[in-house]
């Protein structure tokens, strides 16, 4: 049992029982459909439960460069970043942290991949898109409204991938469930197939609330398995946040 009295206030007390819990939940999806299942740590960045994180899932994903540089320096060395802006003077610090780095228009690629690919040659480089089809209700939080600026349409996009860039990124999920993923990989898939077939991975974003009690899990799986048959040549990489400490503790 926890003593209260000799826990300070305010604080945060994280349950380690709870937070293995939903990483034998992640792993499962992880390890079943044989994608690979990222944490996003602007979702969750306690580093101290880093070393027992590290038993279920291998990589990082940073939207900034601290986030970047925490991952990297407390987690490993596999660290993916998806940023809406980066700046001249932190493309070396990119660079040093980043395996995978998603620019998030041609323009960004067109200023940024050269240096980038100078600095380090062997980062993996993506383009966001924006499939145009979210199911996330807060227009705040909704990269997929008219005037969004995340990503890039399936019209502006030339018919090759640009040179050097291997993969595409969505994310439009929001703490959803399988069946609003289900039909993002539609439009997404819809839209963008020709590219899709060129990539050598793709990234699904964040917003897969696995480790929620009504998450259907299986029939997550099952759509990850159809996709994969689609594109049986494309690795899928998945990032949750909040799923990894969802109702894990308290404040």
């Amino acid at each position: 049992p926890i003593d209260f009295a000799k826990i300070p206030t305010p604080t945060f007390v994280l349950e380690e029982e709870k937070l293995i819990k939903n990483l034998e939940k992640i792993k499962y999806v992880a390890d079943t459909a044989n994608v690979q299942i990222i944490m996003a740590l602007k979702g969750f960045a306690m580093y101290s439960v880093f070393p027992l994180i590290k038993k279920y899932v291998k990589a990082t994903t940073a939207s900034s460069i601290n986030e970047a540089r925490l991952a990297y320096e407390e987690f490993g060395e596999e660290v993916h970043a998806y940023a809406p802006v980066y700046l001249e003077n932190e493309l070396a610090d990119w660079a040093k942290y980043c395996s995978h780095l998603t620019f998030n228009s041609l323009n960004q690629y067109e200023r940024f991949y050269q240096k980038l690919s100078i600095l380090n040659k062997n980062i993996a480089f993506g383009i966001r898109v924006n499939p145009e089809y979210s199911e996330v209700s807060t227009d705040l939080y909704n990269p997929c409204i008219a005037g969004s600026r995340l990503g890039v349409r399936a019209k502006d996009l030339p018919t090759e991938l640009p040179k050097g860039i291997t993969g595409l990124h969505f994310h439009t999920l929001c703490e959803n469930n399988s069946y609003t993923l289900e039909n993002t990989l539609k439009a997404f898939t819809q839209k963008f197939d020709g590219l899709i077939k060129q990539c050598e991975w793709v990234n699904f974003g964040g917003g897969h609330l696995m480790s929620h009690k009504d998450y259907d899990i299986e029939h997550a799986i099952k759509v990850l398995k159809k996709f994969k048959e689609q594109y049986p040549h494309i690795k899928v990489i998945m990032e949750p946040g909040a799923a990894f400490a969802w109702q894990t503790g308290y404040l």
